[in-house]
């Protein structure tokens, strides 16, 4: 798919790897507030570094507490566990008369292979996280073989476990960032890892040459070099043409296609230039570009995942979700501690009594708050007492606490019932409203997922039918991922499709033609569907035992038990025959009915065979006649006698007529004693 340009010459070479390291700049620039506020908050919320440093260093010397409850994990792991729970799926659909729905399947079947095969959830679930707890993290599409004893090719998706090695567009105005015309994702390597991957690259040496330049800037990292993909989108201006068959190519695809095209009499109806969409893939490093391949698609394969977007003059922020939240929880972190260190490590409260009456066991005395004495004697007649323990600060410390709390999840929106604790709430209803209402707050994080899917399903489409070539037989998968089904890709003439559907041949699906769309659904997984709907089903039987059976074989489907499929096939065996697939029983025909049918056919035969024969014999004697008389007539009686005769034969029967009731006259013009 990507083959390997030709080295240009040292002028451009050098004009490209500048062209590279400008770009590389400018969004090393523009990212650099928001990489910062990534990293303060990766440490913060994930790493619990909560305390500034100075001020912890400073209660640790002093032997004072210094506490942190971390509760931002918990709100973290609600949102990103809800996107686990409702993970968008992409679902294709044709959009024109040159699409069909079952080529849509293939499409839907083989994105699901994709997604399965590279495990494309963890992808997923990694660029979430990073989105919720840091304001933006990433997942690309890459071409890999099939094999190592293969030259087909497969789609996959990759996780980036660290976004800050990708550098995106910061010219980008799009919401899914699909109008990157720069991208980069770089990786450090030690100088003897790098000269292994490249030995036809040049040799580092910091001392001399081009690697020396690079000493003090960003791609050196010490003694290692920075490596950079560089994906840059450039506009190229093709033709395409409009074929008599209604397909529409590009200009260069003609002359492979001429003697095809000739054979079946398709010829050019029109034709346009339009600007298309280029991709080029490098790698380089600050001193040199190392390889150059050419990417099938239109848009850069890397997708980000944006948490809350915010654009300040033409700039965009990407906050996490508790990026307002720090100093509620460094407030809450305080307050806990006071009240630690008012309640547990206050002095002890002392003992006040007269002069001298501690001087009988002063030793006991002088332990009373650290150890546990059965007895201590006092000199004198009054009793030393003990002071009695002011709580008023600890008490107070702890209502900050609380206030501190309540201060973190409103900013948050996520409030005790969004994360399963008890609130104030009595009803379910209620308890419900409050969930829904932390849903609400922090939708647009899943929101933000659902777009990249929807960008990512984008590109798939498109590298789909450039990948996965004609000739070759894939595996699909189906909704529930355990149905897989193979299918045989590949070109087929327009009036071969009548041919092979008569023929009944196997379908040769050709995913270049038409054009699709898709949509992306966030809901329930698959297996979760199918365990509410075996739930439901349930519910439905308790009420209605009848049910059971006509629904046991797809209760028994939805069911997650060891051998619930053979169950379903065993179910389906004793479901009644119209629900099986086989036409219902027809009760034995009763003998009197059939002898009443068989005498009423034969009469009603016998008296069409009658009338026949009268109509016949009619037709013979009226013959006869003619030729009797004819010579005797002239032609105009002939034929009226025969116009007549063909009348009375093509005129329809006379309806009857209505009989009089006993003892009536018959009507007018009926003859009396007509039966």
């Amino acid at each position: 798919m990507a083959a390997s340009e030709p080295k240009d010459d040292d002028d451009k070479d050098d004009d490209l790897l500048q062209q590279g390291k400008d770009a590389f700049k400018r969004a090393s620039d523009a990212e650099d507030e928001n990489r910062k506020a990534f990293l303060d908050d990766m440490r913060f919320w994930r790493l619990s570094e909560q305390w500034p440093a100075e001020i912890k260093t400073a209660r640790l010397n002093e032997k004072r507490p210094c506490l942190t409850v971390n509760r931002g994990p918990t709100f973290i792991r609600q949102v990103v566990n809800d996107a686990r729970q409702n993970k968008p799926s992409i679902r294709v659909r044709p959009v024109d008369g040159g699409a069909d729905p079952d080529t849509a399947k293939v499409f839907n079947g083989i994105i699901r292979h994709i997604q399965y095969a590279s495990r494309a959830d963890v992808a997923y679930d990694t660029a979430t996280d990073s989105a919720v707890s840091g304001g933006f993290g990433y997942f690309r599409i890459a071409v890999k073989y099939a094999g190592d004893d293969s030259f087909d090719r497969d789609l996959v998706i990759e996780r980036v476990a660290n976004p800050l090695t990708v550098y995106g567009d910061p010219a980008s105005t799009a919401a899914d960032s699909s109008d990157w015309n720069d991208a980069f994702v770089v990786d450090f390597l030690e100088k003897e890892e790098f000269e292994r991957r490249f030995p036809k690259a040049e040799k580092v040496n910091w001392d001399q040459g081009a690697y020396a330049e690079l000493k003090d800037s960003d791609w050196c990292d010490g003694d290692r070099v920075m490596v950079a993909e560089w994906y840059h989108r450039s506009t190229e201006r093709r033709t395409i043409v409009l074929l008599t068959d209604g397909r529409v190519i590009d200009e260069e695809q003609l002359a492979p296609l001429k003697d095809e095209l000739d054979a079946a009499g398709i010829g050019v109806k029109d034709s346009r230039q339009i600007d298309r969409f280029k991709v080029t893939h490098r790698l380089m490093t600050g001193a040199e570009i190392l390889e150059t391949t050419e990417w099938a698609g239109q848009y850069i394969p890397i997708i980000p995942v944006y948490g809350d977007e915010v654009n300040v003059e033409g700039k965009r922020h990407f906050r996490s979700l508790l990026r307002d939240a720090a100093d509620p929880q460094r407030m809450l972190n305080y307050w806990r501690t006071t009240s630690t260190e008012l309640v547990a490590l206050a002095p002890r409260t002392p003992f006040i009594g007269p002069v001298n009456a501690f001087d009988t066991d002063a030793a006991k005395w002088a332990t009373i708050n650290s150890v546990s004495h059965p007895f201590v004697q006092y000199d004198g007649p009054t009793q030393p007492q003990r002071q009695p323990l002011d709580a008023g600060g600890a008490l107070g410390a702890m209502s900050e606490a609380k206030a501190a709390s309540d201060d973190l999840m409103a900013v948050i929106g996520l409030f005790n019932a969004s994360i399963g604790q008890k609130s104030n709430e009595t009803s379910g209803k209620a308890i419900l409203a409050r969930q829904r209402e932390g849903d609400v707050s922090t939708f647009h994080f899943l929101d933000n997922m659902a777009r990249a899917i929807n960008h990512a399903g984008r590109i798939l489409i498109e590298l789909i039918p450039k990948v996965y070539t004609p000739g070759r037989v894939v595996r699909i998968l189906g909704e529930d991922g355990a149905t897989t089904e193979e299918v045989t890709l590949g070109k087929r003439a327009p009036a071969m499709a009548e041919q092979q559907a008569m023929e009944n041949a196997k379908r040769i699906y050709d995913l270049s033609a038409g054009k699709y769309d898709l949509v992306v659904d966030v809901g329930p997984s698959f297996t979760t569907r199918r365990e509410e709907a075996a739930n439901q089903m349930m519910e439905l039987l308790r009420a209605f035992p009848q049910a059971a059976a006509v629904i046991g074989d797809l209760l028994a489907k939805n069911l997650d038990w060891p051998g619930a499929d053979e169950i379903a096939k065993r179910l389906q065996t004793l479901l009644p025959p119209p629900l099986n697939g086989q036409p219902a029983p027809q009760p034995p025909p009763d003998p009197r009915m059939v002898s009443a049918q068989a005498a009423l056919l034969r009469a009603t035969s016998d008296a069409k065979t009658g009338a026949m024969d009268a109509e016949t014999n009619r037709m013979k004697a009226e013959t006869d006649r003619l030729q009797t008389v004819g010579p005797a007539m002239t032609p105009q009686a002939v034929q009226a006698i025969v116009l007549d005769t063909i009348r009375q034969i093509l005129a329809p029967p006379s309806p009857p007529q209505p009989q009089p009731a006993m003892g009536q006259a018959a009507p007018a013009g009926m003859p009396m004693g007509t039966a």
